[in-house]
């Protein structure tokens, strides 16, 4: 299969899947990650500069990621950026599913290349490649490889941090001497996803499976978390995939068994991306700006000096340095000294940005050894709060928002998600309510494609969780005792 130049015009617009051209939400999603400096546009159209702001955030989630990765005993490693095209064509499935997002180079040194290189959209054929000079024996099994990488896909339509043609992320790929193992990795970094979206990013997820018709190119099955949004919309924040053999059968990856015969690998891929920050603005936002969980947020806390002489502005100043210099023992702690701006600017600014705490203090509260709280996820001001003792109440402050923020989404999840029991009362839920709607499914791939032309509604997963009693499938009226959870999706 000959791997074309992709040359499909790129937009950037605030257009929702379903349409709705500039609508609010869409405006208020952009304008939030542009004034708080989270990203900007780049010069080539569909791309984005993360600004230091967006990537502090995205380092946070990364470390935390990355930890858990080599806690399960992965090792970081790094693959090229450019693949050679007979790489891509020897897994014909998982060309289908990407060859109308490459990009390619045809040229190099002011020469045409005897063979065209893709830009990676994923490194499932590079990895496995190398794969195959690695693995010799079953003693080289399990192979557990992670990078951090960027990443190329020529999307039609793009959107700072959630789709664009280039983004950052981290890709797992690893090698099993048995199906069982393979499977066990792929459900396990899952976990590993679920953790980070619940415990670091407060956004409760469903895990499930994905149809065959959503499934990833090439996998036999692809394994999700999915998220709504405050919005009513569902984001897929992460995938792992089992790939059984059709990788490792194309790229001739062979091992030894231990009774002596000759067995291809079974294997996974699994990976998460900056999409993660654009959760997190729609996961948690309100018309202020940002509201960040303080585990990622860049700053913690910030401190607002509050002065109108130079006399004031020493005292208060030292006073500031002073509770920072304490608080860096549990915060990320910033002191908001710019001289040209009043207070008032200050706190729309840094609501703007989701910082959790910020802490008020004038030439009174120095007198009174007391300092203003201001809380960004509930907008609450304790005042009069001790200067002793306030590590710990910061520390414990910081525990309550972070836990704060997930109960509240994972409240307006309950709040949206509803069931149907025909198509009908689903396209009513659909196009008047929105959020998760779970019913009963028994229905085809090519059900599905027509009901996603219909209402634009996709079967997000299907729940690990299935222990309903029987009931009709709300498309084909058949009996089953599976359950899909539908939505619109970004």
């Amino acid at each position: 299969m000959e791997v074309k130049e992709n040359t499909v015009s790129i937009e950037e617009d605030d257009q929702d899947s379903d349409g709705d051209k500039d609508s609010g939400r869409a405006k208020w999603y952009t304008d939030t990650i542009l004034q708080s400096e989270l990203a900007d546009y780049a010069p080539v159209k569909g791309c984005m500069v993360i600004r230091p702001y967006g990537y502090a955030l995205w380092e946070h989630i990364q470390k935390a990621l990355d930890q858990m990765i080599k806690d399960t005993g992965h090792q970081n490693a790094y693959f090229p950026l450019l693949i050679p095209e007979s790489f891509i064509n020897k897994e014909k499935q998982h060309v289908e599913g990407f060859s109308h997002e490459f990009a390619v180079v045809t040229h190099g040194g002011g020469k045409k290349l005897e063979e065209p290189l893709i830009v990676r959209p994923t490194s499932e054929t590079i990895i496995n490649h190398m794969f195959a000079k690695w693995v010799h024996s079953w003693r080289d099994l399990p192979l557990l490889i992670n990078q951090w990488a960027n990443v190329v896909r020529w999307e039609m339509r793009t959107r700072l941090f959630l789709r664009t043609l280039e983004f950052l992320w981290q890709e797992g790929h690893t090698a099993h001497a048995t199906a069982d193992e393979a499977e066990e990795e792929a459900k396990k970094m899952l976990e590993v996803y679920r953790t980070l979206a619940e415990d670091w990013l407060a956004l409760p997820v469903l895990t499930g499976e994905k149809t065959e018709r959503e499934r990833f190119a090439g996998a036999v099955r692809t394994y999700c978390i999915e998220a709504l949004m405050r919005d009513g919309k569902a984001l897929q924040a992460g995938t792992s995939h089992f790939l059984g053999q059709n990788f490792a059968k194309a790229f001739d990856i062979k091992f030894q068994s231990a009774e002596g015969g000759l067995e291809f690998a079974w294997q996974t891929s699994w990976g998460v991306s900056t999409r993660l920050v654009g959760a997190i603005v729609l996961g948690h936002g309100d018309e202020k700006g940002l509201i960040l969980p303080p585990k990622i947020a860049p700053i913690q806390v910030v401190i607002v000096p509050i002065y109108k002489t130079d006399e004031e502005k020493a005292i208060v100043l030292e006073k500031c340095n002073q509770i920072a210099a304490e608080l860096k023992a549990v915060a990320r702690v910033h002191i908001d000294n710019r001289d040209n701006l009043t207070p008032g600017f200050k706190f729309n600014h840094w609501e703007q940005k989701g910082v959790p705490v910020r802490l008020n203090i004038g030439p009174k509260d120095v007198a009174n050894n007391v300092v203003e709280i201001a809380r960004r996820d509930t907008g609450e001001k304790i005042r009069g709060v001790s200067q002793t003792g306030l590590t710990n109440e910061v520390a414990g402050l910081l525990i309550a928002i972070q836990k704060n923020i997930f109960d509240k989404a994972l409240e307006y999840r309950k709040q949206n998600t509803s069931s149907a029991n025909d198509y009908s009362e689903f396209k009513k839920v659909v196009a008047e309510k929105g959020g998760f709607v779970e019913v009963y499914w028994d229905g085809s791939s090519e059900d599905e494609g027509k009901i996603k032309e219909e209402t634009k509604a996709t079967i997000r997963c299907i729940p690990f969780k299935q222990d309903q009693p029987e009931g009709k499938c709300m498309y084909t009226g058949k009996p089953t005792s599976r359950r899909a959870i539908f939505a619109k999706a970004y």
